[in-house]
């Protein structure tokens, strides 16, 4: 690809011709970013035909109509008893049938009234709505009707934002393309000149067809994505098998490991001795090692977490563990401090609230070498931080860090290995390429005692019902998870909300306590303490999603979900996850509204049938496909932009293939690794 086509593609899209620097910054919201190459990898959803029609009497309400109207008068609008009033421009079309156009925006008053004068005929495009009369608000097109051709017969629709209208997307994409023509002229690669093809069939698509999955010009496209992505992996796992760890033999002079096992109350399952089978192979190799353990919700992660850490103490160096929340910070540290005790093995925590003295000593132990364990949030990685030999980096929840922070922490040692953790289940299908520069393990069993959670589901109209059904669990010493999807009640939905669910329980169970994101965070932490202790008598915790992960109650038996329709599959399991964490019986009780959709009743039927997190899994990539599951707003996995799982297995076969035999031309996967920008690998 030539030089300035690259440079092109980085420009940020201010410097495009009507763009500006407060356009550019709304883009970006929509975008992900905001340069030329951003904007051309987001894609039309759909195409928005536009009908010529000589009279609204051949439409039906709610088409997008195009029409020559005749100006027939104006009314101004103003406020009348206390509510403003839009603006009309009565009209009649070629049959004499009147209709309304109409505008609420009074800022833009006068330009409309001078694009439409009265006497004039004029091309008007639409959504035709009926009230008492025929009407079109706020036409998205307007023209005389010498320039009627102005107006597409078919119009792309973008993904869109605030302050962003579809004719400044086309308007944009047209300046785009003209530059784009104007610099690939010359270009002599052919994969090159196929691939931006490819593109302007996408942005410039005549029927909603041509961008579904399975079109011939998206299938190309993600192709040419996974092969970015893969040779990316590809790449990285050759990059990686060149570093070299200082520490190649482990030898366990302490006898650390013998007593660690002794250690534990329990006994390990077969899938936790097999990961960390995996993983002391992987430690006792010159080479770093970057392992994924997958494990699902109460599957026993962090102890195997820790038998790593104890392993690399073995030998001298130091284990970081690094929490997504400083709550999980202090859980990990509550559950593993003990242990450490036990063996000799000094466990310290470091977080955002350690100051002063308290943080001096912390820092002056890890420096020394003092410190083996240190559990903390992206406080491990601050400047000031300093470790004497960071042979291990343990990534807990990974998928909620960025690049750079991980790296950041890795930058503390010597080509340290890694250990990711993470608590959504993936299909194995699908892991083994989003993260194909990883080695994976799997801990597929449950500790054993651990009773399946009975899940159920009801309608909200009983919620008083189950209060009654509650009440004899509680006095039986049962502890309750009640989540609601909003914090306060809104007029824009109707979905259950914290405060005023809390309101309500409070009058049966007077202690019962409340949880949000909003809250001062030490009032949170405060509150979820007492709910945790045993010796408390909060039995009931009101919360929003703040708890899905990491939040460790043995006693808690019971979460009740409302609105349970509106979560995807992934999170109602990691929120079921709060309970079934002890030895008893727990319940996990679905509340669905009364406008559930049939998906959203079968996304709860899968959640009734089982508590297999892999098994949920799969089904969650078969409701959606990857556009959701592995967009960031669900999980922070790869974010594909034209890559759907469910049309594209195939794809992902072949994409791997050819990059792991390097059959495709090596300028052509350096040119899609710029474009699509996957020079660092997601999860490394």
């Amino acid at each position: 690809m030539k030089k300035d086509v690259a440079d092109f593609l980085k420009t940020d899209l201010q410097f495009i011709r009507g763009v500006g620097p407060v356009l550019a910054a709304r883009f970006a919201d929509v975008l992900g970013g905001r340069t030329v190459r951003d904007f051309l990898l987001h894609i039309p959803r759909y195409v928005r035909a536009r009908e010529i029609t000589e009279s609204v009497a051949n439409a039906d309400v709610g088409d997008v109509i195009t029409i020559p109207l005749l100006v027939k008068s104006h009314r101004r609008g103003g406020t009348f008893r206390g509510r403003r009033t839009p603006t009309q421009i009565i009209c009649a079309d070629k049959m004499g049938d009147t209709v309304v156009v109409q505008f609420f925006n009074a800022k833009f008053l006068d330009y409309w009234l001078e694009k439409m004068p009265i006497g004039t005929w004029r091309m008007v495009s639409g959504k035709l709505e009926k009230s008492s009369r025929p009407t079109i608000n706020h036409p998205e097109f307007i023209e005389e009707m010498e320039n009627a051709g102005k107006i597409p017969s078919a119009q792309v629709i973008y993904p869109s934002g605030e302050g962003l209208t579809q004719k400044t997307f086309a308007a944009v994409r047209d300046r785009i393309f003209a530059q784009l023509d104007e610099r690939i002229a010359g270009e002599s690669d052919e994969n090159v000149l196929e691939f931006f093809d490819a593109l302007r069939h996408a942005h410039f698509a005549t029927q909603s067809s041509d961008l579904l999955p399975n079109a011939e010009y998206m299938v190309k496209l993600a192709y040419w994505e996974l092969l970015a992505h893969q040779s990316a992996i590809v790449i990285s796992r050759r990059n990686r098998h060149d570093e070299r760890n200082r520490r190649t033999v482990r030898s366990d002079k302490y006898t650390l490991m013998p007593r660690f096992f002794a250690s534990l109350p329990f006994e390990l399952t077969g899938a936790q001795q097999r990961t960390l089978d995996e993983i002391f192979a992987d430690m006792a190799r010159d080479v770093p090692m970057m392992r994924l353990v997958q494990g699902d919700v109460g599957s026993g992660k962090t102890i195997v977490a820790l038998g790593a850490a104890i392993k690399m103490a073995c030998s001298g160096a130091q284990t970081a563990l690094l929490a997504p929340t400083d709550t999980l910070a202090q859980q990990h540290f509550a559950k593993l401090r003990p242990l450490c005790d036990k063996i000799g093995v000094v466990c310290d925590i470091l977080t955002g609230r350690d100051k002063g003295v308290a943080r001096r000593e912390k820092l002056t132990s890890l420096r020394s070498g003092r410190t083996r364990i240190v559990v903390g949030t992206h406080a491990l990685f601050s400047d000031d931080v300093q470790y004497r030999d960071l042979g291990l980096v343990i990534v807990d929840e990974q998928h909620r860090f960025g690049v750079s922070q991980r790296e950041a922490l890795r930058a503390k040692g010597h080509n340290p290995d890694l250990l990711a953790l993470s608590a959504t289940p993936i299909p194995r299908t699908l892991s083994m390429t989003i993260y194909g520069d990883m080695d994976v393990s799997v801990i597929n069993e449950k500790p054993a005692g651990r009773l399946p959670i009975k899940t159920t589901k009801l309608s909200v109209a009983r919620v008083d019902e189950l209060v009654a059904r509650l009440k004899p669990q509680i006095e039986n010493g049962a502890r309750v998870f009640w989540v609601c999807p909003l914090v306060a009640d809104t007029e824009q939905s109707d979905m259950a909300a914290a405060e005023s669910r809390h309101a309500y329980l409070s009058k049966y169970f007077p202690n019962c306590g409340l949880v949000h994101g909003q809250m001062d965070k030490r009032a949170r932490d405060a509150v979820m303490a007492q709910f945790a202790d045993d010796n408390g008598n909060m039995p009931i915790l009101v919360a929003t999603t703040v708890i899905e992960v990491g939040i460790d109650v043995p006693r808690a038996s019971i979460i009740v979900i409302e609105n349970a329709e509106r979560f995807g599959l992934a999170a109602l399991h990691q929120l079921r996850g709060r309970v079934g964490r002890g030895n008893v019986q727990s319940y996990c009780v679905l509340i669905f509204g009364n406008n559930i959709s049939p998906d959203g009743l079968r996304r709860l039927d899968v959640l009734c049938e089982t508590d297999d997190g892999f098994a949920i899994a799969e089904q969650d990539l078969m409701m959606r496909g990857t556009g959701e599951l592995l967009g960031t707003r669900q999980s922070g996995w790869i974010n594909y932009y034209f890559v759907d799982w469910r049309e594209h297995r195939d794809l992902f076969k072949l994409a791997a293939s050819a990059a792991r035999d390097g059959t495709t031309d090596e300028s052509w996967v350096r040119d899609l690794m710029f474009i699509f920008d996957r020079g660092v690998i997601i999860s490394a």
